[in-house]
């Protein structure tokens, strides 16, 4: 009876410590700026890709981006649906505050104080400065809002268990960067938005079986969650083109071979076509400095 009790309690003590190591962590509140600039955070909101997933499918090109929601995105844990975050205070984000929205944005933690699911970038994120999140949010908040509610995620057990994201946090989940050591301001830039705000790894990179990058193989190309084809290796050692190469696709999308961006790169190339030349210029020396 005794061992029982023993076992008993020691079982109990480790969920409680489990329940307590998987807490939603959210930012501290002196790490939210309130005075942002939404001319520049139009280029936050280029490098960040935003628009590529929260317009709707069938959104028109003209015009302010509508942040409407609805793209579905595929992988070995569910289908994840982008949300509505157009300014819409009842089905957008209308009515969050800055706290709320660099909380979600750098966290992983909604208003709420629930884990978001990973396919939110947020581990990226996480290392954008404070004045760029901060530019963002008012930028954000300059769009058009859209009453379209927004629609539950396609996932099921176990992965449907919001909690469990808190252990994939502790893995996965950090401010670290990949490519270490002296960089020159140029190449520091370029790491900055590769990695950060720009998150190429997230489609470039091949993930884990808990499905968090695998950094040993980080820009070596990546089977596509949807099961159609393969995304292609970024990486020096497999991609031969110069850094005049690389800006030039990021801004025309024309390879080296007079080929033409397709898929879903075409939105990323219409998104880095809007940054500085000098940032392109930055996205370029990194890729080439993983060599």
């Amino acid at each position: 009876m005794r061992k029982r009790l023993v076992l008993g309690g020691v079982v109990v003590l480790a969920a409680l410590a489990g329940w307590g190591l998987t807490a939603p962590v959210s930012l501290a509140p002196d790490a939210v700026l309130s005075d942002g600039d939404a001319a520049d955070g139009a280029m936050v909101f280029a490098a960040a890709g935003c628009a590529s997933c929260h317009t709707a499918p069938d959104a028109e090109a003209d015009g302010p981006p509508v942040l409407t929601g609805g793209k579905r995105f595929v992988s070995d844990f569910g289908t994840f649906i982008a949300p509505n975050i157009s300014p819409d205070p009842t089905h957008g984000i209308g009515a969050w505050s800055d706290y709320d929205l660099a909380n979600a944005i750098q966290a992983g933690v909604s208003p709420q104080g629930a884990h978001y699911y990973p396919a939110f970038p947020y581990t990226t994120y996480a290392k954008a400065n404070p004045q760029d999140i901060a530019d963002l949010i008012a930028y954000l908040r300059t769009l058009p809002a859209d009453a379209t509610p927004s629609q539950a995620h396609e996932v099921g057990f176990p992965f449907n268990i919001r909690r469990a994201v808190g252990a994939w946090k502790l893995l996965y989940s950090n401010d670290n960067y990949v490519l270490e050591g002296d960089l020159n301001p140029h190449q520091a830039r370029g790491r900055y938005l590769v990695e950060g705000l720009a998150h190429c790894a997230e489609c470039h990179t091949p993930r884990t079986a808990l499905g968090g990058l695998d950094t040993a193989k980080w820009m070596r190309g990546a089977p596509n969650p949807s099961g159609d084809g393969r995304i292609p290796s970024i990486h020096p050692d497999d991609l031969d083109w110069s850094a005049g190469d690389i800006a030039i696709y990021l801004d025309s999308g024309f390879t080296p071979d007079y080929d033409t961006v397709g898929g879903e790169m075409a939105d990323v190339v219409e998104n880095m076509s809007k940054l500085t030349e000098a940032d392109r210029d930055a996205i370029a020396a990194y890729l080439l400095a993983l060599k």
